[in-house]
């Protein structure tokens, strides 16, 4: 049986790909594909990072996982998903940093225990 994470990073992938006028709107599958190689290879702090994806991103990178690194693919919207995501990891009593600027779902994975950072944290970062 495996153990649960200790550490748990849920990435808003929209989010984090949007907060950077690249041309992303040109590429969204790129986009995700990009940020999934770099949270690859770019996070070592936590146990398990948890990449949401949503629309056409999905095309980019197939949902499981790569090493620390799970890919979800949201069935309607990003934040129900992260939502979900975010209560689960919590339940199983790790730390839980959640990257979005949303204001509304950062309020939301505060309230069911998380941490809420922007996506220029992530960025520094990977």
């Amino acid at each position: 049986m495996a153990r649960a994470p200790r550490s748990v990073l849920v990435v808003d992938g929209a989010n984090v790909v949007g907060s950077t006028p690249d041309g992303w709107w040109n590429d969204r599958p790129g986009a995700a594909r990009r940020l999934h190689e770099s949270l690859l290879v770019g996070d070592a702090d936590h146990d398990l990072v948890v990449l949401v994806l949503e629309g056409g991103a999905k095309a980019g990178v197939r949902p499981g996982r790569d090493a620390h690194v799970r890919v979800v693919h949201a069935p309607r919207d990003g934040d129900a998903a992260i939502l979900a995501e975010t209560r689960s990891a919590v339940a199983t009593g790790g730390r839980v940093t959640v990257v979005t600027a949303d204001r509304a779902l950062r309020a939301n994975v505060t309230g069911a225990g998380a941490v809420a950072v922007g996506p220029a944290w992530l960025l520094d970062r990977i």
